[in-house]
C-alpha cells in the first residue's frame, strides 16, 4: 500500500509540474517544495533509523530509502536553484517570470527544447502535430520556424568564434584541417558528449534483456518459489534485495522498466546527435556562403574551383560531417558494449563463450573489407551514373536536333553503352551488398552453432540450461551489431577527414580586395564583438558587413575637389589589372575617366578587354597596381540597399570605393524566380516604372505569352526562355533600379536589330540618360557611336584612344574610318528616327514555340476557370489525403512484376524458407536444452559414477545441419533480393530510355527537362541502390516479427489475447506515422532544392550581386533556406524517435490499465488516455510474453526452454517492429520513383513507320529538290491553334528560298514541316514525286538536311560532332570545314579532327559553334537545305563570306534559308514573306523592291 501511494503521489506530482508549466504561473511551486522538503524529512530520518538497527545493503527496503532520499535531496536542490536564480517568490523585488523568446513567438512550432522532461523523452508534444499530418498535407507554415538557438545565424556565430579562437591561437596556420577539427569539437563538441553518454547508457542497459531472461528462465525451471521472508526487524519483515530478485515476475517487471529506459536514452542520444549534426551543417553552410561572397573571380573563371565543386562542397561534404556527428557517439560507445558483451558471455558459458567472440571479431575484417568493396563499387557506379547523366543531359537538350537529323538511335547506342558500364559496377555492387547482407545474417548463426557444440561436447559438466543458452544467443546479437556498425563508423570518419580537408582548402582560397583586408584586419579587431550581435554583419569573417555603405562621410576618403567630383564618375590612375596574382597583366596602363551623368561606350575587337574593364572598374579583378576613384554621389543612397541603423567604423569607410552599380553582364544571369522578381531584384515595386522597362525592352509580348505571365518562375526550376529573352530581362533589371551607375557588358549582343534599336532608343537614351544617370555601355553594335558621349577605344588589353566622337574623328582618322566602314549605315541619326516610326507602326507578337502548349489554356475563359477550381476544391482535397494514406501498391506490383515469372516466386520462397528455419534452429536449441537440463535433473538423485553423461550428440548434429542449412538460405535471399534489383533497374532504364527517346517532339515542349532528367537521375538512382536494400530490410524485419509473434503465441496461446488490441494500436500508429514521415520526407529534400540552387545561382551571378551591393540580401536568403531545411530535417527526426519510443514502449499504459481500469467518462477533453495507449508497444509484448510464459510455466509445466524461447523472441519484436514500419514508411517514399517513372513510359512515341516499304524508296530520293506544298496547315498539337494555315507553294529544283517575317510569324513552323515535327492536319507535302506523310521518320529525316538558330555541339570530338554516323572521310570532313571558314581553326587544335569539344561546345565562341553546325549540315550532302536563322550570331563579314559559299557550292541544291538578316536573302531566287501562318508576299525579292507597299521592302530597309 505504501509503495503504490508513493508511486499515485510521484505521478501527481508530474502532472502537477507539467500543468503548472503550460500556464506559466510558477509560484505554485511553493506546493511542490513542500511537498519535496517533508520527503525528503522523513525518508531521511527513516533511513537513519535503518542504519541505527544495523539494516544494510543487502536489505531491499534500506536500498530504495536510501535512493529516495538521494533522489528528493536533488528535487529540493533544484527547486531551491530555480528560487535562488529566477526570484520569483520570497524576495522583496520578484522577477516578473516570462517564457522563453522562443514560445513567445507564435510562428515556432518545433517545441522540443521547451517541453518537461517527460514529454522531452517521450516526444509526447509530437502527438497533435501527427495526428494533424493525417488530416491535411504538412508545409513549411505547417512546421513554422526554428528556435533562435537551432537557427544558420547563431551556430555561425558559435562556430565563427571558436574559428577566431583558433585562428588566434595558431596564427601561423589559421585554416588547417586541425585547426577546423578543433574548432568543431569546441564549437559542437558538448553536445556530443552528451550523447555519447547516453549511448553508453542505452547500450549498458541493453544488456539487462539478456541477464533478466537468463534469471526468469533460471527461476522458472526451479519453480518460482514465492518470496517468504525470514528477516524481521522493528516488528516490520524485511526482503533481502537476492530474495527479491529471485523471482520470475519480478524480473519480468525489471526487464520491463529496463527496455523502458534503454529505448529512452537510446532515442535521446540518436535526437542530441543529430540535431547537433543539422546545427552544424547550418553553420558550415552559412561559413562556405559567405566566404563564396569573398571569393575572388579569377578562382571561378581561371577554373580553379568550379560552381559544381563548390555545390558539392555543400551537398555532399556538409552531409558528411553532419552524419559523422551523428556516427560519433559510437566512437566511445562501441568498445563499452563490446568489452562489457564478452565478459557476460564469458561469465555464463566459460572459455567457449571466447571462440563464439573470437568467431564474430575474426570475421569482422571481412565484413570491412566487404563494406570498402562496397564502397569502391558505389564510387565507380557514380562515377558512370554521372558520365550516363551527361549524356543523357546532352541527349534531352540536342533532342530536336537528333530527331531532325535522325541520329536518335546514336545517342541511344551511346547512353546504353555507359549503362551498361554502370550495370557492371552495379553487379558488383550488389554483390558486395548481398555479401554484407549475409555475413549480418550469417555470422551469429555460425557463432551460435561454434559456441554451444564446443560447450555442449568439450566443456564436461557444463551449464548447457535454456537460461544460459538463450541469454548467450541475445548477447551474441547485442555483441555483433558494433562489430558491424564499425565499418560504417571508420568509412564516415574517412569521407569525414576528406570533407574538412576540401572544407579547409576552400576556405583558405584567394578572396577578393585582400590587400585592404590585410590592412583593415588588425584596427577592426575591437569592434568585432559588434557585428556579431547584429544579425547579417557576421557573415563576414574578414571584413564587416557590407550594408551599411552610404553612412559614411565623404571626408573620410581621398579628398577630391568639388569641380573634379562633378567632372568624373569613375577614374582609372596607372592602372595594371589581372586575373591570377602570378599571370600576366590582362589590362595595362589603364588611364581612364568615365564622366558624370552621360553615356560612355567601350569598344573593340573580340577579346582585346572591354569585359575585363568593366569588371576592374567594379573591383573584381587583382590590381597590380594604380587607382581606382569613385566619386561619390547624391543617388548612391536611393539604391535600395537595407541601410543599418550602426554606423559603420571608420577604418571599413575607408577602403570602401563605391556605392551600388547596376550591372547586366555579357552572360545573362538570372534567379529561380518569378519575371517580376528577376526585374525589380529586391527593389520596391513601382507599377509605373516596372511597366516603362518592360516596354523598353520589348518584353509585353513575351510575358504575354507565359503560362503565368510575369509570375511566371524562370530559371532552372521554371521554363528556360531563350537567350535574347534572357538577355532583355537581365537588361531590364539593370534599367529598373534606382542606381546612379549603370554597366551594360554588350546587351545588343542576343538581339535582333529592331530589338536592339528599341532599347537602345527608349531604354538606354530615354530612360537613362534623360534621367542623368551614369551609363558604361560595351557594344559592337558601332551604328549607335553618334549617340555616345564619351567613347573608350580599346585594343589588346589596353586604351587605344578616350574621347568624344569628333575628338576621334579629327585626331584618329584612320581608326574612324574603320568605324564608318563597320557602321554599314549612312546618316545614322535620320535613319534611326524612320526606323523607329516604323517600328511602331509595324506590329510585334514574340511567341516561343516551346509555349504553345499554353496557348490552349489561354484561350479558355477566364471565369470558367475559377468556377471549376472552387467546386473541385473540396473533392480534391480529399481525394489527396485519401491517396496520402494509401500505400502505393500498383507501384509495388510494377516493381515486382518486372523481376519476371521465376525470380519472384524465389524471392519469396527463399525468404519464407529462410525464417522457417531461423525459427526450427531456435526450437532445437530449447528442446535441447530442455532435455538436457532435465537428463541431469535425472540423474542428479543416483549420484552414480558409472551412469552416462546426458548424450548431446543427436542434437548438435541436428542443430549444426539446422545451422547450416540457415546460413545457406541466408546467402540464397540476400542474393535473390539484389538480383531482383538488377533485373527491375535493367528493364525499367531501358523502357524509360526507350519510350523518352521515341517520344514526340511535343512532349519535350511541354515537359521540363529538368523533370525528365529527375527520371534518369534521382528516381533511376533510387531504384538501383535504395530499393532493393530496403525491400530486403522490410521483408526480413516483417518475417521476423510474424514469427516472433507465431513462436510466442505457440509458447503462450494467451498471448494472442493481448495480440488484437496491440495490433489495432500498431496498425494506427504505423498508419499516422507514414502519412507524417512521407510529408516530412518529402519537405526535407524540397527545401533543399531551394538551398542549393541559392548557392550555384550565387556562384553564377557573383559579379553582378557584388556589383549591386546585395551581398547582405543573399545572406538573409541563404539563412531563410538553410533555415526552412534544418526545421523540416529537425521534424523528421523528431517524428522517428516519437515512432521509436511508442513502437517500444505501449506496455506502461496497457499493463497499468488491465490493472486498475479507467472509466471513459475520466478521459478528458484531450483525450490523453488514447494516446496514451498507443504508447510502448515493443515493451508491451516483452512484458505479456514475460508474465504469461511464467504463469504457463507454473500452472501448466511449460518447459523452461521454451519459456527462453518465447522472451527471446518478445525481445527481437521489440528490437524490429519500429524498423518495420520505418522500412514501410521508406519503401512508401522509394516507390514514388517507381510511380513517376512508370507515368512516363505510358508516354506515346513517335508513328515511326511509313506507309511505303524501304523497296519503294528510291535510293538516292530526293536526287532533284522539287518540293510542292499543297493547301498545308499544321499545328503543335491537336487542341491548339494552327500556325500555318492553308500555304502552297512550288519550289524548282536548286532554287534558292528565302523566308522572312515577324517573329512568330510560321516561319521555323515552315520548316519543321519538311520533317514532320509538326502535327499536319491538312494538306501534304511532295518531294520528288513522293508523299513525306506516306515515308517512315528516319528515312524522310536522314535525307534532309537542316540548321537550327541555336548552334548545339556535343561534348567529344569535332569528328564525331561533324558524323556521328562514322560515314564520311577525313577528306570530306576538311571540305565541310573549309567552306564553313573553319579550317585553319581546326589545324591549330591539337589533335585536328580528334580535337576535344567541351560540353555544350563551351571552348568555341558563340559563332564558331554556329559555323560548325553549318559544317554539320554540309557534310550530308543532301539535295535539299534548310538554315532557320543560322547566322545570327556570326558577325556581317564571315556572313557575307558565307552567303557566297552557298550561293556557289549549292548551286544544284535547293536551299530555305529563314532569314534573321534580311539582306542575306536579296540574292534569293524567291521569297516568302510570312505573317500569322500566312504566306502575305511571294515573289523574287526583286519585284518586291520595287513594290512601294512591299513589307519585304521595309524589312529589307530597316536592315541597313
Amino acid at each position: 500500500m505504501p509503495a503504490g501511494m508513493a508511486f499515485l503521489a510521484a505521478i501527481t506530482s508530474v502532472v502537477y509540474y507539467h500543468n503548472i508549466e503550460t500556464s506559466n504561473f510558477p509560484k505554485l511551486l511553493i506546493a511542490l517544495l513542500f511537498y519535496w522538503t517533508l520527503a525528503f524529512i522523513t525518508k531521511t530520518i527513516k533511513f537513519v533509523k535503518f542504519c541505527d538497527n544495523d539494516v544494510g545493503f543487502s536489505q531491499l527496503r534500506f536500498c530504495l530509502t536510501g535512493l529516495l532520499v538521494i533522489l528528493y535531496g536533488m528535487l529540493l536542490a533544484v527547486e531551491i536553484n530555480v528560487i535562488r536564480v529566477r526570484r520569483y517568490v520570497f524576495f522583496k523585488t520578484p522577477k516578473e517570470v516570462k517564457p522563453p523568446e522562443d514560445l513567445q513567438d507564435l510562428g515556432v512550432r518545433f517545441l522540443q527544447p521547451f517541453v518537461n522532461l517527460l514529454s522531452k523523452g517521450t516526444y509526447w508534444w509530437m502527438n497533435t502535430f501527427i495526428k494533424t499530418a493525417h488530416k491535411k498535407p504538412i508545409d513549411l507554415k505547417t512546421i513554422g520556424k526554428l528556435p533562435i538557438a537551432m537557427r544558420a545565424l547563431t551556430n555561425y556565430i558559435l562556430l565563427n568564434e571558436a574559428f577566431e579562437a583558433q585562428k588566434s591561437k595558431r596564427s601561423s596556420f589559421p585554416q588547417g584541417s586541425g585547426s577546423i577539427w578543433r574548432a568543431l569539437c569546441c564549437a559542437f563538441g558538448r553536445p556530443l558528449l552528451l550523447s555519447s553518454t547516453f549511448r553508453i547508457l542505452a547500450d549498458l542497459l541493453g544488456f539487462a534483456g539478456p541477464l533478466c531472461i537468463s534469471g526468469i528462465v533460471h527461476n522458472v525451471g526451479k519453480g518460482n518459489n514465492t518470496i517468504r521472508p525470514q528477516t524481521k526487524i522493528l516488528g516490520v519483515f524485511f526482503i533481502s534485495s537476492q530474495e527479491f530478485l529471485s523471482n520470475a515476475y519480478v524480473l519480468a517487471v525489471l526487464l520491463f522498466f529496463a527496455l523502458l529506459l534503454q529505448r529512452t536514452f537510446l532515442q535521446a542520444s540518436y535526437y542530441v546527435a543529430i540535431e547537433t549534426g543539422i546545427n552544424l551543417r547550418g553553420a558550415i553552410q552559412t561559413k562556405i556562403y559567405n566566404k563564396i561572397m569573398q571569393l575572388s573571380t579569377s578562382n571561378m573563371s581561371m577554373g580553379e574551383m568550379t560552381a559544381g565543386q563548390i555545390c558539392n562542397l555543400v551537398a555532399i561534404d556538409t552531409n558528411q560531417l553532419m552524419w559523422f556527428f551523428f556516427l560519433c557517439p559510437n566512437l566511445w560507445a562501441m568498445p563499452v558494449q563490446i568489452i562489457v558483451g564478452v565478459l557476460l558471455l564469458y561469465y555464463l558459458l566459460g572459455i567457449s563463450a571466447l571462440i563464439g567472440a573470437a568467431v564474430i571479431i575474426v570475421l569482422a575484417p571481412v565484413q570491412y573489407f566487404v563494406a570498402t568493396k562496397l564502397s569502391q563499387a558505389q564510387r565507380s557506379t557514380l562515377e558512370y551514373s554521372n558520365e550516363r547523366l551527361k549524356k543523357t543531359n546532352e541527349m534531352l537538350r540536342g533532342i530536336k536536333l537528333l530527331k531532325l537529323y535522325a541520329w536518335e538511335h546514336i545517342f541511344h547506342s551511346s547512353v546504353e553503352e555507359t549503362r551498361q558500364k554502370e550495370m557492371t559496377s552495379l553487379k558488383a555492387f550488389a554483390l558486395y551488398t548481398s555479401v554484407s547482407i549475409f555475413m549480418n545474417a550469417a555470422i551469429p548463426i555460425a557463432a551460435v552453432l561454434i559456441t554451444f557444440v564446443v560447450h555442449a561436447h568439450l566443456t564436461r559438466n557444463a551449464d548447457f540450461s535454456p537460461s544460459v543458452a538463450f541469454a548467450s544467443i541475445s548477447l551474441f546479437h547485442i555483441l555483433v551489431s558494433p562489430l558491424f556498425l564499425l565499418s560504417s563508423v571508420v568509412r564516415s570518419t574517412v569521407k569525414a577527414l576528406v570533407s574538412v580537408q576540401k572544407l579547409s582548402e576552400f576556405l583558405s582560397s584567394e578572396e577578393i580586395g585582400e590587400e585592404h583586408d590585410k590592412s583593415s584586419e588588425l584596427r577592426s579587431a575591437d569592434n568585432h564583438s559588434k557585428y556579431q550581435a547584429v544579425p547579417l554583419k557576421v557573415v563576414n569573417r574578414k571584413r564587416p558587413a557590407r550594408e551599411d555603405w552610404n553612412n559614411y562621410s565623404s571626408h573620410m576618403r581621398r579628398p577630391i575637389n568639388i569641380t573634379e567630383a562633378d567632372d568624373f564618375c569613375v577614374k582609372i590612375t596607372n592602372g595594371f589589372f589581372t586575373w591570377t596574382p602570378e599571370g600576366p597583366p590582362a589590362l595595362s596602363n589603364i588611364d581612364i575617366r568615365i564622366p558624370q551623368g552621360q553615356l560612355t561606350m567601350i569598344v573593340g575587337q573580340v577579346g582585346c578587354g572591354k569585359s575585363s574593364l568593366l569588371l576592374a572598374t567594379l573591383g573584381e579583378m587583382q590590381k597590380i597596381s594604380g587607382n581606382i576613384f569613385w566619386s561619390s554621389s547624391p543617388s548612391d543612397s536611393e539604391t535600395g540597399e537595407d541601410v543599418s541603423p550602426e554606423k559603420e567604423s571608420s577604418v571599413d569607410t575607408e577602403f570602401r570605393k563605391r556605392g551600388s552599380v547596376a550591372y547586366a553582364s555579357q552572360k545573362p544571369w538570372l534567379l529561380n524566380a518569378t519575371v517580376e522578381e528577376n526585374i525589380t531584384f529586391e527593389s520596391p515595386f513601382n507599377k509605373q516604372r516596372y511597366k516603362a522597362v518592360i516596354d523598353a525592352c520589348s518584353l509585353q509580348p513575351d510575358i504575354d505569352i507565359l503560362p503565368h505571365g510575369d509570375q511566371t518562375q524562370i530559371g532552372e526550376r521554371g521554363i528556360n526562355l531563350s537567350g535574347g529573352q534572357r538577355q532583355r530581362i537581365s537588361v531590364a533589371r539593370a534599367l529598373y533600379q534606382q542606381t546612379n551607375v549603370v554597366f551594360l557588358d554588350d546587351p545588343f549582343s542576343a538581339l535582333d536589330i529592331h530589338l536592339s534599336d528599341h532599347l537602345m532608343q527608349e531604354g538606354i537614351l530615354k530612360m537613362l540618360r534623360e534621367d542623368k544617370r551614369t551609363i558604361v555601355l560595351v557594344t559592337h553594335k558601332l551604328q549607335y557611336l553618334p549617340h555616345a558621349d564619351w567613347i573608350i577605344a580599346m585594343k589588346d588589353g589596353y586604351i587605344q584612344r578616350e574621347g568624344t566622337l569628333k575628338d576621334i574623328q579629327k585626331s584618329e582618322t584612320e581608326l574612324f574610318e574603320h568605324w564608318k566602314t563597320l557602321m554599314n549605315r549612312q546618316d545614322q541619326e535620320l535613319e534611326k528616327e524612320t526606323i523607329i516610326e516604323r517600328k511602331s507602326v509595324l506590329e510585334r507578337t514574340n511567341l516561343r514555340r516551346t509555349m504553345y502548349s499554353r496557348e490552349a489554356l489561354l484561350k479558355d475563359d477566364d471565369d470558367d476557370e475559377e468556377e471549376a477550381t472552387e467546386s473541385d476544391d473540396e473533392d480534391n482535397l480529399s481525394s489527396v489525403l485519401h491517396q496520402r494514406a494509401k500505400m502505393p501498391w500498383r507501384a509495388c506490383g510494377k516493381y515486382l512484376s518486372s523481376a519476371g515469372i521465376l525470380l519472384l516466386p524465389l524471392l519469396v520462397l527463399s525468404q519464407l524458407l529462410k525464417h522457417t528455419v531461423m525459427v526450427a534452429i531456435d526450437y532445437c536449441l530449447a528442446r535441447w536444452t530442455s532435455d538436457a537440463i532435465a537428463g541431469k535433473t535425472e540423474l542428479e538423485p543416483r549420484n552414480c559414477s558409472t551412469c552416462e553423461d546426458f548424450n548431446h550428440s543427436p542434437y548438435s548434429k541436428v542443430f549444426s545441419i539446422l545451422c547450416c542449412l540457415g546460413i545457406v538460405l541466408c546467402l540464397v535471399t540476400s542474393i535473390a533480393v539484389e538480383w531482383t534489383g538488377l533485373k527491375v533497374t535493367k528493364k525499367l532504364h531501358s523502357s524509360l530510355l526507350n519510350k523518352i527517346i521515341l517520344a514526340p517532339m511535343r512532349f519535350f515542349e511541354t515537359t521540363p527537362l529538368g523533370s525528365i532528367l529527375n527520371r534518369f537521375s534521382a528516381d533511376c538512382n533510387t531504384i538501383d541502390q535504395h530499393i532493393p536494400a530496403t525491400l530486403e530490410c522490410l521483408s526480413r524485419s516483417t518475417l521476423l516479427c510474424v514469427s516472433a509473434l507465431a513462436v510466442i503465441s505457440y509458447v503462450t496461446p494467451m498471448f494472442l489475447i493481448a495480440l488484437v488490441p496491440l495490433a489495432i494500436m500498431c496498425y494506427f500508429i504505423q498508419k499516422y506515422f507514414r502519412v507524417a514521415s512521407r510529408d516530412l520526407q518529402q519537405l526535407d529534400d524540397s527545401t533543399q532544392l531551394p538551398l542549393l540552387s541559392h548557392f550555384s545561382e550565387t556562384v553564377e551571378g557573383l559579379t553582378t550581386i557584388r556589383a549591386f551591393r546585395y551581398e547582405a540580401k543573399f545572406r538573409q536568403k541563404l539563412l531563410e533556406y538553410t533555415d526552412s531545411n534544418n526545421i523540416a530535417s529537425l521534424f523528421l527526426t523528431a517524428a522517428n524517435r516519437w515512432l521509436e519510443v511508442r513502437m517500444m514502449q505501449w506496455i506502461s499504459a496497457q499493463y497499468q490499465s488491465l490493472c486498475q481500469p479507467w472509466p471513459c467518462s475520466q478521459r478528458g477533453p484531450h483525450e490523453h488516455f488514447p494516446n496514451l495507449l498507443q504508447e510502448y508497444i515493443g515493451a508491451c509484448v516483452v512484458l505479456i510474453a514475460a508474465v504469461t510464459s511464467i504463469t504457463n510455466s507454473l500452472y501448466n509445466k511449460l518447459s523452461s526452454g521454451l519459456v527462453g524461447l518465447g522472451l527471446t523472441y518478445a525481445l527481437m519484436v521489440s528490437n524490429y517492429l519500429n524498423w518495420m514500419v520505418r522500412n514501410l514508411a521508406d519503401m512508401e517514399i522509394q516507390l514514388g520513383a517507381v510511380k513517376r517513372i512508370n507515368g512516363l513510359l505510358k508516354t506515346e512515341a513517335e508513328n515511326y513507320e511509313g506507309l511505303l516499304s524501304p523497296s519503294q524508296i528510291p535510293q538516292n530520293w530526293p536526287d532533284r529538290g522539287e518540293i510542292q506544298i499543297q493547301n498545308l496547315s499544321v499545328r503543335y498539337d491537336s487542341n491548339l491553334k494552327p500556325v500555318l494555315k492553308h500555304v502552297n507553294a512550288h519550289i524548282s529544283p536548286g532554287q534558292k528560298i528565302g523566308i522572312c517575317g515577324r517573329t512568330g510569324s510560321g516561319k521555323s513552323s515552315f520548316s519543321l514541316a519538311f520533317f514532320r515535327m509538326v502535327d499536319t492536319f491538312e494538306g501534304r507535302i511532295i518531294i520528288d514525286g513522293i508523299d513525306i506523310a506516306k515515308l517512315p521518320l528516319q528515312t524522310l529525316r536522314s535525307r534532309l538536311s537542316i540548321i537550327l538558330q541555336d548552334p548545339i555541339l556535343f561534348s567529344g570530338t569535332i569528328r564525331f560532332n561533324l558524323d556521328p554516323e562514322k560515314k564520311c572521310t577525313d577528306s570530306m570532313l576538311w571540305e565541310a570545314l573549309e567552306i564553313a571558314q573553319l579550317k585553319h581553326v581546326v589545324k591549330a587544335l591539337p589533335g585536328g579532327l580528334d580535337a576535344i569539344v567541351t560540353e555544350g561546345g563551351e571552348n568555341f565562341s558563340q559563332g564558331q559553334r554556329q559555323l560548325f553546325c553549318l559544317a554539320r549540315a554540309f557534310v550530308r550532302k543532301t539535295s535539299i537545305f534548310i538554315m532557320d536563322e543560322a547566322t545570327a550570331s556570326i558577325d556581317m563579314a564571315t556572313e557575307n563570306i558565307l552567303q557566297k559559299v552557298v550561293m556557289t557550292a549549292f548551286a544544284d541544291r535547293t536551299v530555305v534559308t529563314i532569314a534573321h538578316r534580311v539582306h542575306t536573302i536579296l540574292n534569293a531566287d524567291l521569297v516568302i514573306v510570312m505573317k500569322r501562318g500566312l504566306i502575305l508576299e511571294y515573289d523574287k525579292p526583286e519585284v518586291l523592291l520595287e513594290q512601294e507597299d512591299s513589307v519585304f521592302a521595309s524589312f529589307v530597309q530597316a536592315d541597313k
